[in-house]
């Protein structure tokens, strides 16, 4: 089966599981694809087939599913909020967050996390939404680079990852914003959820036990800083911060939350019933 994230720290669980073989040892063979491009570039792949199973940001993948992507949510990823860091060029003249309710805000695609949480922060300060412009950048690299060309003012992502930006004098953080709810999910496509129910359950199962004492694995803050470029010290408060979840449980509250805001954000004209989101798997 096909498994999908981006390529950040909070997927260093997956790449670690499948290279120590925790599933192929149980007969089940996990190719991972990382996409730099996102939520919105993952959507598009489970709509057309070319992932099965992904690591996916809560609010971006609730809002596709219900706007017609074919899939359903297994299980919380990760457990804690994701902070998202709100950026913009170290030359700039924006100074705090409330001086960009007009700005272009830089995003990766349509559908994004990135531009969810624009209005998700544009919401929270009491904004008017249609003050707000986006720019389509296609990833980080090049949301960066929209900045530094003045194509955009501002950038949102995960805090963590972006401050070698910040430490190097390039970006200058304004704010941070939290997501009102757990941060990433696990989500497979409908058609693999109907032929491989059991092996979906399995591999659930095994992440679950295998994330349960990660945060314990000698030397975790130096590989992560190691393999993502990231400063050490961060990288320890951010294990501190963190939370993988270790059941296959999701609140429907929770996402009646997220369909909430997401209506209040223009993202989706209605809310449905939050268990036609979730699938509960049987071995």
């Amino acid at each position: 089966m096909r498994i999908g994230g981006v390529p950040e720290h909070f997927n260093l669980p997956w790449r670690l599981a499948i290279e120590e073989g925790i599933f192929s040892s149980k007969g089940i063979e996990l190719e991972w694809t990382d996409y730099p491009g996102g939520t919105g570039a993952m959507n598009k792949a489970l709509r057309e087939g070319d992932l099965d199973i992904a690591t996916i940001l809560t609010e971006g993948i609730v809002a596709d599913i219900i706007n017609g992507n074919p899939s359903q949510l297994l299980k919380i990823h990760v457990q804690t909020p994701l902070n998202w860091g709100i950026f913009v060029n170290q030359s700039s003249a924006f100074q705090q967050v409330d001086d960009l309710r007009a700005a272009r805000f830089a995003i990766s695609r349509l559908g994004s996390g990135s531009q969810l949480m624009a209005y998700v922060n544009a919401l929270q300060r009491g904004w008017n939404l249609a003050d707000l412009s986006m720019v389509v950048l296609n990833n980080l690299e090049g949301m960066r680079k929209g900045l530094r060309d003045n194509e955009a003012d501002v950038l949102m992502w995960e805090r963590v990852m972006t401050q070698p930006y910040v430490d190097s004098g390039e970006l200058r953080r304004v704010g941070i914003c939290p997501t009102p709810w757990p941060g990433f999910v696990l989500v497979a496509r409908n058609e693999v959820i109907a032929n491989k129910s059991g092996k979906l359950k399995l591999v659930c199962d095994l992440f679950n036990e295998f994330v349960s004492s990660f945060k314990e694995r000698p030397g975790l803050d130096e590989l992560i800083a190691q393999r993502y470029s990231l400063p050490l010290a961060d990288v320890q408060q951010w294990i501190t911060e963190t939370e993988w979840a270790t059941t296959n449980n999701i609140e429907v509250s929770m996402l009646d939350n997220v369909m909430e805001t997401l209506q209040k954000a223009g993202t989706i004209t209605g809310k449905i019933p939050a268990t036609e989101l979730i699938i509960t798997l049987q071995d």
